[in-house]
């Protein structure tokens, strides 16, 4: 696949999972600089969901709500962990998942995470 191509994949992901308003928003404010990033961001981080293999959306779902949990990033994880309907992942697994990231990342990074779920979840209601 050209570069290109694979760009317009990861558009394609990132916008069936943040949603088109999300996506415009973002790249609305971009200047030109902004726009060659968003363009890095979209290609490198939405580009590994667009490539096929082993895992599953949903499994790629997980992971990426682990992993910015772990790191502190609640911003992102708040990001992901919105768009959980669109990976197939449920509020049961999103639940569990925040035992793991609890016991693997730590009792703040754990805390977060419920504290930001617990948002989503009020704003759904």
């Amino acid at each position: 696949m050209e570069h290109s191509e694979q760009l317009e994949a990861a558009y394609a992901v990132r916008r069936a999972m943040l949603g088109d308003e999300y996506v415009d928003n973002q790249v609305a404010a971009s200047d030109q600089a902004s726009q060659e990033f968003q363009d890095f961001v979209t290609a490198t981080a939405w580009g590994v969901w667009a490539r096929g293999g082993a895992l599953s959306t949903r499994d790629r779902s997980l992971v990426v709500m682990a992993m910015t949990a772990a790191l502190g990033r609640m911003e992102e994880f708040k990001l992901h962990a919105s768009s959980i309907a669109q990976t197939g992942v449920t509020d049961e697994e999103v639940d569990e998942l925040l035992f793991q990231i609890t016991a693997y990342c730590g009792v703040p990074a754990g805390v977060s995470a419920k504290r930001e779920i617990r948002a989503i979840r009020a704003e759904r209601s």
